[in-house]
């Protein structure tokens, strides 16, 4: 039988595609309403503080329509696993970042000025922003519980005893950074009141639903009083997953009655959306003489920063990816999540399975050093194949192309004739 593919091997036209590069897509930011207004947020310069807001001399500048703060928010929680965001910080911040309060003026200079008026007092705190030094019991705790938010393990096999049987073993540890998606297009959007009372939202976003529930909760309404609507997207790569102004511009038109934009500067987008998770990784693997892998052993430490986000997901990819692509007997894997008062970390392409290769392929080259034994190779003896089972006992029963894409890779580099030869 012969299936036939409407998209597989085709080349398709992006629905969006024409639009975008004919500069014809509207994102947020392009976005006007009659009677608008604009909005700026506060943000915390501290990374560890409980503070006070004065704002009396903001209110007072002509063209100010009103200053929300955690006072004025039902329901001052949000989260897309845990609710550990406030939408405003009632009376701590946990990161340089942290929304604090939301002016909302006639405009854009208007809303500036007020927001640089607000008087910040602050008490700060001592900060934790290693994840390995937050994991102590003796650490600065961030929400005033233990840092670690979750652990996942893998244990297969007898690790100590087939760490007896290696014939070299390699140890070693790796970090990788937080990383910012730096799409094009910073947040951006508009909302505003309908005649029935419907409160409508346009902001670019990778979750419309999860945002209609956030919305709905932190104002208390029902959930279908709440409208988003998702323009065009300027990149997101994970990036637009957690809440970030949604809910501020939802509050403020419900406030004022009018239309209220926000957008965001470059900088101010760094410091309002999640990054890549950071990881401290700890490695060590063991192998025969022949290069084949007997026992790997890892401890992988993701710093989440102030906000859970994704971050059990994440370390529980991190963990079950912290092998590698590798038929492996005896396996010991300890993944965690953990609290610091860092720029929170969420999606990002990948979710905790793009960190963990930094460590294992160094620990596979590192083994084929001290065996003699080519990178090829020894990725060739361990690497997965039809009939694999993997360190979480899944039997791959098919598509594991491993060698074959290997090979493939080998031929082209030595085919290759550098650059300026036609290649």
């Amino acid at each position: 039988m012969t299936v036939k593919y409407e998209i597989v091997g085709k080349r398709a036209i992006r629905v969006d595609g024409r639009s975008k590069v004919t500069g014809q897509a509207t994102y947020p930011e392009d976005l006007q309403m009659e009677g608008m207004c604009y909005g700026r947020t506060l943000r915390s310069e501290k990374p560890h503080a409980y503070f006070t807001l004065n704002t009396e001399k903001a209110e007072a500048i002509e063209g100010v329509l009103c200053i929300l703060t955690s006072k004025d928010v039902p329901h001052n929680h949000h989260g897309v696993l845990l609710k550990d965001h406030e939408v405003f910080c009632a009376h701590k911040v946990r990161r340089v970042g942290d929304p604090m309060a939301f002016v909302v003026a006639e405009n854009e200079k208007v809303a500036e000025q007020a927001m640089e008026a607000i008087e910040v007092s602050y008490e700060e705190l001592q900060g934790v922003f290693d994840p390995e030094e937050a994991m102590a019991d003796s650490a600065p705790q961030v929400h005033d519980k233990s840092n670690v938010i979750y652990h996942y393990k893998i244990r297969r096999g007898d690790i100590q005893e087939a760490f007896k049987q290696c014939h070299v073993v390699v140890e070693g540890e790796y970090r990788t950074d937080m990383v910012d998606h730096a799409f094009l297009q910073p947040e951006s959007g508009i909302a505003y009141t309908e005649e029935d009372g419907t409160i409508v939202i346009c902001v670019a976003n990778q979750y419309p639903h999860f945002d209609q529930l956030e919305v709905a909760e932190a104002l208390e309404v029902e959930l279908d009083t709440i409208r988003i609507i998702n323009p065009a997207v300027g990149g997101a790569f994970g990036g637009r997953e957690d809440i970030t102004l949604q809910i501020h511009l939802a509050l403020a038109t419900q406030r004022v009655g009018r239309p209220v934009k926000a957008t965001y500067s470059r900088e101010e987008s760094f410091d309002a959306h999640s990054k890549r998770h950071g990881m401290k990784m700890k490695y060590r693997t063991g192998a025969d003489q022949q290069g084949k892998l007997l026992a790997m052993e890892a401890t992988v430490i993701g710093d989440t920063g102030a906000y859970a986000s994704w971050a059990i997901n994440v370390a529980r990819k991190a963990g079950v990816h912290a092998t590698g692509p590798y038929e492996i007997p005896n396996v010991k894997v300890d993944s965690y999540a953990v609290y610091t008062n860092n720029p929170f970390a969420g999606a990002m392409r990948g979710f905790g399975a793009a960190q963990t290769p930094i460590a294992h392929e160094q620990q596979i080259d590192e083994i084929g050093v001290k065996l003699g034994i080519d990178p090829i190779t020894m990725r060739v003896i361990n690497g997965f194949k039809t009939g694999s089972e993997t360190a979480t006992g899944q039997i791959l029963e098919e598509s594991a192309p491993f060698e074959e894409c290997l090979r493939a890779v080998e031929e082209a580099l030595r085919s290759y004739q550098g650059p300026g030869e036609g290649q």
